[in-house]
């Protein structure tokens, strides 16, 4: 269950649909609403020859924000029933919704990954991007669009689509996922986990003495594919039987695919799925799954929310 969320804004429409997505699961778990904008330090300027310390536009900018954040919170308590509370706070941005994150007062963190406004940005590859390879909560990325957001929508996450490589860190996930899911009656969880395909083995034509041998090696390319499957599967099966004890409906499914990124992608839409949620690192035998530049292209791509979590590596505190 989540007690509080934190709600970033930059003061852009943009960035406030972020707002529906919280407002649900806040419903739902009964949890309130934090939001926060953040003002960045200004240097002094001369306009018009007239001279205007640091100070005073740093004054000037959190008054605006402070407007801006009534204005928001005025408008949501119209609609909703969450506790709600709001603050400006002052310093670089991507630092600062770190440390708020760090506090142990927030649950989850829910914004959007672009957004722009007089005031400042979020885009991906900036805050967003720093604020996934830093922050200690899981982040829960949507991306918006181009109509205002509408409060009233609840948004569809019955199917949640969780990759996993065969690590216990890409498996840290998965109480985050299950931690969400369980807000939503009848939830389903997919595993997925990709496949690299068996790739056939560049010989010359003079160097297979005999067709027999072209079909012995052939037959060595399929067994080692299906026993690649099968590892998957009979992975995906065991933490499949670990949360169905707890009461949740979980599917597993063995892609095969050379690019993990697109494998999450592709299912995704297969299975029409409402959010995707994974770590931010995980690496397998066969290649890197779900690090670094992996999770970018996801969230850059990805046309549903996408629940993002930074494991604890050994011996971290």
């Amino acid at each position: 269950m989540y007690r509080k969320i934190l709600v970033p804004l930059d003061g852009s429409s943009f960035a406030e649909h972020a707002l529906p997505l919280a407002v649900a699961l806040a419903r739902r778990s009964r949890a309130g609403i934090h939001l926060v904008t953040v003002t960045t330090p200004i240097t002094a300027a001369y306009l018009e020859g007239v001279f205007i310390g640091s100070a005073d536009l740093e004054a000037e900018a959190a008054t605006q924000r402070q407007g801006y954040l009534e204005a928001v919170m005025a408008r949501l308590r119209e609609r909703i029933d969450v506790p709600l509370t709001g603050e400006v706070v002052h310093g670089e941005v991507s630092s600062t919704l770190c440390d708020l994150a760090g506090t142990g007062e927030y649950d989850l963190v829910v914004m959007a990954t672009h957004g722009r406004s007089p005031f400042g940005r979020f885009w991906l590859g900036s805050v967003a991007n720093d604020m996934i390879r830093h922050a200690t909560l899981p982040l829960l990325l949507l991306r918006p669009g181009d109509e205002p957001p509408k409060l009233e929508e609840e948004p569809d996450l019955t199917r949640v689509i969780v990759p996993l490589d065969g690590t216990k860190l890409a498996e840290q996930i998965l109480e985050p996922a299950v931690a969400l899911a369980g807000l939503v009656p009848g939830a389903e969880i997919v595993l997925v986990r990709a496949v690299p395909p068996v790739l056939p083995i560049d010989v010359a034509p003079e160097g297979m003495e005999t067709a027999t041998e072209a079909e012995h090696l052939l037959r060595e390319m399929e067994m080692m594919q299906r026993d690649l499957e099968r590892e998957a599967g009979t992975y995906l099966n065991e933490i499949a039987r670990r949360l169905e004890v707890r009461g949740l409906r979980v599917r597993t499914h063995v892609v095969v695919e050379d690019r993990p990124d697109e494998a999450i992608l592709h299912e995704a839409e297969d299975e029409h799925a409402g959010l995707i949620a994974l770590e931010t690192h995980g690496r397998s035998g066969f290649s890197r799954l779900l690090h670094g530049s992996i999770t970018d292209k996801v969230v850059r791509s990805a046309h549903v929310p996408i629940l993002v979590h930074r494991p604890v590596m050994a011996g971290s505190k």
